[in-house]
């Protein structure tokens, strides 16, 4: 028996061998990319069922795209939510305890040259949320050929972050030569992903190429998960945008959008975002 393979671009046509595909590929090129652009599409259009973050792995509720509101633990690269974090510390200091990860339970770092220990070791064993905090800390160092390195690195694994932060790279042109189709194609990836910031930029992006119908489309799916500044865009587009949006879409992101927004909430968190405004008033 013959195990007949598809065309990976389009899966439109089955060959038997790779010089069968060889042959036929004059005559199939146009319809193959045809078809592969619509698919490119329809994954890229495609609502995601979550944001790129995930849930809390503790408590299991959607984490906020507010970056203020979860920690990345680098010992074990679990992003954990500011309510669980906060708890977990009241807790070890209640019963005099060791300060330790609230999800992994390992010590806590001391400081941010154990906090890098950690992360190589997770790096080791090719953890991409690792690759791209560690790129971060190349960045905000200065070390932007670095930075590059490891958030290729984490794109490479699938991290929907690192695609995010390697755009920014490509567009500022730090660590790497400026390239637009290259900071979209990153783009794109994030999005895909769930990440509502390479959303919200692909949105721009639209925009400023005159693509209206497509920049709403992406603020509708950035907004309904939570990205505020991408349903304000949606506010504008209908009051001012002739049509760009109908009333019932624009409707739906906006249930969409408190929806994301309430799902992230919690008394835990609510509890800890009191605790660091009373610690910021005591500091001022």
């Amino acid at each position: 028996d013959i195990k007949l393979k598809k065309c990976t671009a389009c899966y439109l046509v089955k060959y038997c061998s790779v010089e069968c595909q060889r042959n036929h590929r004059p005559q199939h090129k146009n319809e193959c990319k045809k078809r592969a652009a619509e698919i490119h599409e329809e994954i890229l259009f495609k609502q995601p069922e979550c944001g790129d973050l995930g849930d809390c792995p503790i408590c299991c509720i959607p984490l906020s795209i507010d970056a203020q509101k979860s920690i990345l633990m680098a010992c074990c690269c679990k992003m954990v939510c500011v309510g669980c974090n906060i708890a977990n510390q009241k807790r070890e200091v209640q019963e005099s305890m060791e300060n330790k990860c609230p999800f992994c339970r390992h010590p806590a770092p001391y400081n941010e040259k154990e906090v890098k220990i950690n992360l190589m070791r997770r790096i080791e064993v090719n953890d991409p949320a690792a690759m791209r905090q560690m790129g971060q800390f190349c960045y905000y160092e200065g070390d932007h050929r670095g930075a590059f390195e490891y958030f290729s690195k984490g794109a490479e694994l699938g991290n929907a972050g690192a695609h995010y932060l390697l755009s920014s790279l490509y567009d500022k042109g730090e660590g790497v030569k400026k390239d637009e189709k290259k900071e979209v194609f990153h783009l794109e990836q994030a999005a895909i992903g769930g990440n509502p910031f390479a959303r919200n930029n692909l949105a721009n992006f639209e925009t400023l190429n005159g693509r209206h119908d497509r920049a709403v489309k992406h603020c509708i799916i950035a907004a309904k998960l939570g990205h505020d500044d991408a349903l304000e865009s949606l506010k504008l587009s209908y009051a001012y945008g002739k049509g760009l949006i109908s009333k019932e879409d624009f409707a739906a992101a906006l249930r969409g959008h408190q929806a994301a927004v309430n799902a992230t909430k919690s008394p835990a968190r609510e509890a800890a975002e009191a605790f660091y405004q009373r610690q910021e008033k005591q500091q001022s």
